[in-house]
């Protein structure tokens, strides 16, 4: 599978990452199976976070056996100091690792939250310490809305390596500054952070509980996704295409290997090709100003 340089911090990573959220429906024979399938096929970068369930558990064996062939992501949803550093030492706990390579500030939606973080007693107190005593090596962000917030972010972070944010045809398509993720991808660009797509298997939200009760979903995604070897082909192509570093597998073990199957064959995609599938999408609701936690 072919890598791409993430940003500044020294690490190739594979053009697909595995959202090891996955792992969290699964049993841990199954776990265990899926790791070993998403690491035949090249893939080297794995994201995983606290609120994905057993995920960390389920992760924690063959991540420890692969120690070397895993770029590990980790996040947390703690804004202060003191949570966040308890919630660090939790996931090292859960993972049963000693070090993280990329340690991200887990969903920032709202400015209040990026002031916290930023502030005396935040969040990045406690990865920067982390970072010093050789415990972390890398520290990212990741969000699902407010492009102009996450451009805030780089300008108020000056040791940022690493961004996660959505990237579809469809928001690609609305052209507005509530979708602007290709603004930040340029500025991530011109600073040298790396980018994960996120959102990128996304067809739109489920239809309401009262019509299709969560348990009746097809897929554990909180989105409904693309379900065919061609639109997550398609799709996987498209959001590859624009300029990320790597894309995030979707959070539904079923579609995991379609994915790993469209990043291993991945050749670009035409500017034709693209246009013509973002006015087919452009129409289609977004799935990401909704604040949902990924």
């Amino acid at each position: 599978m072919k890598t791409r340089p993430l940003g500044a911090t020294g690490h190739d990573s594979s053009i697909a990452t595995f959202g090891a959220i996955a792992l969290n429906w699964l049993e841990q024979e199954g776990a265990n199976q899926l790791v070993e399938l998403v690491l035949k096929h090249g893939v080297n970068h794995f994201d995983v976070a606290p609120t994905y369930g057993d995920a960390e558990l389920k992760l924690g064996p063959k991540l420890r056996q692969h120690r070397d062939d895993i770029f590990l992501g980790c996040k947390t949803q703690e804004r202060d100091y003191e949570g966040a550093k308890r919630m660090l030492e939790r996931s090292f706990n859960r993972l049963g690792v000693d070090y993280i390579d990329l340690y991200q500030v887990h969903g920032l939606e709202y400015a209040e939250e990026l002031d916290t973080i930023t502030g005396e007693g935040g969040a990045l107190e406690a990865f920067r310490e982390a970072k010093e005593e050789g415990r972390i090596g890398h520290i990212g962000l990741t969000s699902h809305g407010n492009p102009d917030l996450i451009k805030d972010a780089i300008d108020r972070i000056d040791d940022l390596e690493s961004l996660m944010f959505p990237m579809n045809p469809v928001v690609v398509g609305k052209d507005d500054a509530e979708h602007d993720y290709a603004g930040v991808l340029e500025r991530a660009e011109a600073e040298n952070i790396g980018t994960l797509g996120i959102k990128a298997f996304a067809k739109g939200r489920w239809p309401s509980v009262e019509e299709l009760p969560a348990e009746d979903r097809p897929y554990a995604n909180w989105y409904e996704p693309v379900d065919t070897p061609q639109e997550i082909r398609e799709r996987f192509d498209f959001s590859a295409t624009q300029g990320l570093t790597s894309v995030v597998s979707p959070g539904d073990p079923k579609l995991v290997a379609m994915v790993l199957d469209a990043a291993r064959r991945y050749d670009g995609m035409d500017e034709a090709a693209q246009r013509s599938l973002i006015e087919r999408l452009r129409h289609d609701e977004s799935p990401v100003p909704e604040q949902l936690h990924h």
